[in-house]
């Protein structure tokens, strides 16, 4: 290992990118729930006006806006690694097992990490089209109603607009479906990739692991379907 690591370095080895991954992988988490408490502040359903706040200030804060990028460039780092490491895996599995049972060593979602992950990068595409992109580099959205010029509208109403469409909202279910199996995976492989393992601890993280990756994907979903649905209005 120590011969690899001098000849590739350490993002060579198949140790360094399980580490790249746990800790891109553990910001993603953190800019998760981030995101998903912002974007919830429709839920109070006052024709968008807290939210149109919050999304404000995450539109205009510096600081917000420098880890933006920098969450946009771990998210690019998350993917390549990705794509780096099954390809160590499938070099590591040259010669092939006399027994092979995947079903009952592992759950089907982190024997399949890498098409989830390629799904909710098209679904990511699909969002940073509807709503990043015309936020930040548009004057298509603006921050208040009291901020409108003609032919602008707020994110609130952006929302409501992308969210008419049932095929939209269909996508956007169906990419949190994944985004659940990723993480159900991803979550506990994290903390195990970055050495946090105890006995004590372990039962824990696994159950904060698995709620997590079911209530914030189904806020998520919530949001086109309680919009297309006309409960939130």
């Amino acid at each position: 290992m120590n011969k690899q690591i001098a000849k590739n370095g350490m993002l060579g080895t198949l140790i360094g990118r399980k580490m790249l991954m746990g800790i891109t992988g553990m910001f993603l988490i953190l800019f998760l729930v981030v995101h998903c408490a912002v974007n919830a502040l429709i839920f109070v359903n006052d024709g968008g006006e807290l939210f149109n706040k919050g999304a404000e200030f995450m539109g205009t804060n510096i600081l917000i806006r420098i880890v933006e990028v920098v969450l946009f460039v771990g998210i690019l780092v998350h993917i390549v690694d990705g794509i780096m490491l099954e390809r160590l895996n499938r070099q590591k599995r040259t010669v092939p097992y006399v027994s092979h049972n995947p079903q009952a060593n592992s759950k089907w979602y982190s024997r399949w990490m890498g098409l989830l992950g390629i799904l909710i990068l098209m679904f990511l595409i699909v969002h940073l089209k509807h709503f990043w992109v015309l936020s930040r580099f548009t004057d298509h959205i603006a921050h208040s109603e009291m901020d409108k010029l003609p032919g602008q509208e707020t994110l609130f109403y952006e929302m409501k607009e992308v969210f008419e469409n049932p095929a939209v909202v269909l996508i956007y279910v169906l990419a949190m479906i994944g985004l659940s199996y990723h993480l159900m995976h991803g979550f506990q492989s994290a903390f195990q990739t970055m050495g946090w393992n105890h006995p004590k601890y372990t039962p824990c993280i696994k159950q904060a692991g698995f709620w997590f990756s079911i209530i914030v994907p189904f806020v998520f979903a919530l949001m086109p379907i309680a919009m297309y649905t006309g409960i939130i209005k």
